[in-house]
């Protein structure tokens, strides 16, 4: 996932007290110059009172700089102009991305309420630079006469995206339009704060204390010793204690031979921020709702999803959901099967019950046994995360020519954090990579890829991008030893750092992943092929006690049961991507029941009873905790057609192909410098066949 941060952009500080630049550069990091390799920020000189002058600041001098840009008495043209405001707002800039990161990965009660107040104040900012009028006329003049000035294919393309930015923002709507979009965006950002905060502070409450050890039969140690390790530190000596973080979660829903305890995590998990408490999300999304579908017809279109569908590749709703229906039929039917072989299973071992939701991926690791001869379980010795650093490490270098070099004295936010200077072919820095893995308390679930510096060309900076997972944590004596799932997440948020390191634009509004919301997906999904390709597997898939090579035995297994499960995959996926589609094409909002609502969409697309969506609503982050994949979470789909019909390029060709390489090296340095589609028919040679989503899946 990439993080999408909100728009910098102006604000009237009439309402704040402003502290003096002179003041502030005594006591504020913000205020100084960082003086630190490569511009990283110095965390551990950020206190939480540095914030909010900082916002503060940072917005007055954004507006000192769109005044100069508005009261420029030349010509309006593309330096004076869109140049201009693209290198805009850098203090602010710097703000921003601290500020939003950390208070997703390092959560507290004083982080949460600076938030409440930062992220509206920050959201009328954006109204006001995109809704002034003034700045948009300078941009209209130089978007009417945009043939005069021969500009070349990257400076028309930022010219587009601005201009495009100001209209779907409201530049054209009357005045009292405009107030009314301005209160909405104002009640959007609260909403979406409180619906981040209450998923986080749920997944903090909740836990499962063990007392009795043979309760945990079935579980691998290492889940066992976590468990234990977390029941310590909560002061529960002698138990064990499992949260809905993905590393307790999933062990336990697959490993563990106690059903009951099956069932409680499950039903913890499928509730997460649905309860009748002051974490609860359903009384929040109606009305996130209702001012999403009031927002999209102010700007003409009937709905919500029409409006965000607009703006991308897709276009449509009807393009985007019969993408959704080629994968949902065939999914649902591979799913029955799969079902059917699980209660083969259970019968044949003197199973007296139907498959509930909660048995299906500990059934799942059991057929899977049975018809593959090997255990997951197993296979993790080989992924020590160390050894799985080298690996995406060594795919980035075989591809495209670039190496990372660990940056000990480094400033950190916290101490799981790693931080590399990237270099290129000829040695020359690229981009500085950080990553911060393992799960935490206070700490977002997911993964997800943002950067703390954009690329800038025009002014020869380079980009600082991390990557940030939730992934097991090593216990004492044993290193972190990951999932194929988390490897196959690591590779994949890896994939939205290379396209964010190796950007080349000219101009930081066009660099790295500021493109399309359906072409996102793509860099970050093709690098997950790379995962399980024997040439790779040999380099990086090492015993963490013997350092074995993983036996050619193992690595045929795993090949062949790459296609196992895709019948759940798949149906939990685009039953999420369609449920969010259905959300935002609703017309009636009043008196909504969003249990109700979930459970009409689920019967009307036949979805089977041992499945959930991916993501419930009421923790559906992607769609309900900011506008960035709102009526957008099918582009990972959208996006797989992509990757799959572009690695069978690297198949035909071989996966390490140098001129392939290269090729697809174009596609993550171009940023938003080209169309999507010419880029990646530059890369394939040919427009995506969706077929290839089907192949590779084995639907």
């Amino acid at each position: 996932m990439r993080k999408v941060f909100l728009p910098l952009t102006a604000f009237c500080l009439s309402a704040f007290m402003l502290f003096s630049s002179t003041e502030m550069k005594a006591e504020n990091p913000f205020m100084a110059e960082y003086n630190t390799p490569y511009n990283i920020p110095p965390f551990e000189k950020i206190k939480t009172t540095d914030y909010m002058p900082a916002f503060e600041e940072g917005i007055r001098r954004h507006n000192q700089e769109i005044e100069a840009i508005i009261n420029n008495r030349a010509v309006p043209d593309f330096e004076n102009t869109v140049v201009a405001l693209d290198n805009a707002g850098q203090l602010l800039e710097n703000v921003v991305y601290v500020f939003s990161s950390l208070s997703e990965s390092l959560s507290t009660k004083e982080m949460q309420e600076l938030s409440a107040k930062i992220y509206p104040m920050l959201a009328a900012h954006s109204d006001e630079m995109l809704m002034n009028e003034r700045l948009f006329n300078r941009f209209k003049q130089v978007y009417d006469n945009r043939e005069k000035f021969n500009l070349t294919q990257p400076q028309l393309r930022l010219l587009e995206k601005y201009y495009k930015n100001f209209t779907r923002s409201g530049a054209l709507l009357s005045p009292e339009k405009k107030e009314e979009l301005k209160n909405i965006n104002s009640q959007l950002s609260s909403l979406y704060l409180q619906f981040g905060n209450n998923i986080v502070n749920a997944t903090t409450a909740w836990r499962l204390v063990v007392d009795n050890k043979a309760d945990l039969a079935g579980l691998p140690e290492s889940s066992i010793a976590v468990a234990a390790e977390e029941a310590k530190a909560a002061g529960l000596d002698g138990k064990w204690l499992f949260t809905l973080q993905a590393p307790s979660r999933l062990p336990l829903l697959t490993y563990a031979d106690n059903r009951e305890l099956r069932r409680k995590m499950y039903e913890g998990y499928i509730n997460l921020a649905n309860l009748a408490d002051a974490n609860d999300n359903k009384p929040l999304i109606p009305q996130i709702l209702k001012l999403r579908k009031q927002k999209a017809e102010l700007f003409g279109f009937d709905n919500y999803a029409a409006f965000q569908l607009d703006a991308v590749m897709a276009k449509t709703v009807k393009d985007a959901e019969d993408l959704l229906m080629t994968v949902w039929k065939p999914a649902v039917k591979r799913a029955n099967e799969e079902i059917a072989d699980m209660q083969k299973y259970v019968d044949a071992h003197g199973g007296n019950f139907k498959i509930a939701a909660w048995d299906y991926y500990y059934y799942a690791e059991k057929v899977k046994k049975e018809k593959f001869n090997f255990d997951e379980n197993d296979v993790r010795a080989y992924f020590p995360i160390e050894s799985v650093r080298k690996g995406i490490f060594t795919m980035a270098e075989r591809l495209y020519g670039i190496t990372f070099k660990e940056i000990k004295d480094a400033p950190l936010y916290h101490p799981d954090v790693k931080v590399y200077d990237v270099l290129d072919k000829d040695g020359k820095h690229l981009a500085v990579f950080m990553t911060d893995y393992y799960a935490r308390t206070g700490k977002r679930q997911g993964a997800w890829m943002s950067v703390f510096q954009e690329a800038n060309g025009t002014k020869n900076v380079r980009p600082i991008v991390y990557n940030v997972g939730n992934f097991t944590k090593p216990t004492e004596g044993k290193p972190s030893l990951l999932t194929l799932d988390e490897v196959e997440t690591m590779f994949h948020e890896f994939g939205h750092g290379l396209h964010g390191m190796l950007t080349r634009t000219g101009y930081k509004g066009n660099a790295g992943t500021n493109v399309d919301r359906d072409f996102v997906e793509f860099p970050s999904q093709i690098h997950e092929h790379w995962m399980l390709e024997p040439e790779l597997l040999k380099v990086y898939a090492r015993h963490y006690e013997t350092g074995e090579v993983i036996p050619d035995e193992l690595v045929e297994k795993l090949i062949a049961s790459s296609q196992f499960n895709q019948g759940f995959v798949n149906t939990e996926l685009a039953g999420a991507a369609l449920l969010d589609l259905a959300w935002h094409q609703l017309d009636n909002l009043d008196n909504l029941d969003v249990a109700a609502f979930e459970k009409s969409v689920a019967e009307r697309l036949g979805m089977p009873e041992e499945i959930a969506f991916r993501y419930r609503s009421t923790y559906f982050n992607h769609i309900f905790s900011s506008d960035g994949y709102s009526a957008g979470y099918y582009t990972y789909l959208w996006a797989q057609v992509l990757d799959c019909d572009g690695f069978e390029v690297f198949k035909k060709n071989g996966v390490f192909d140098p001129a392939t390489a290269a090729r697809l090296k174009h596609v993550l340095e171009s940023g938003n410098d080209e169309d999507p589609m010419k880029l990646y028919e530059g890369f394939a040679g040919h427009r995506p066949d969706a077929g290839a989503l089907l192949r590779d899946k084995g639907l």
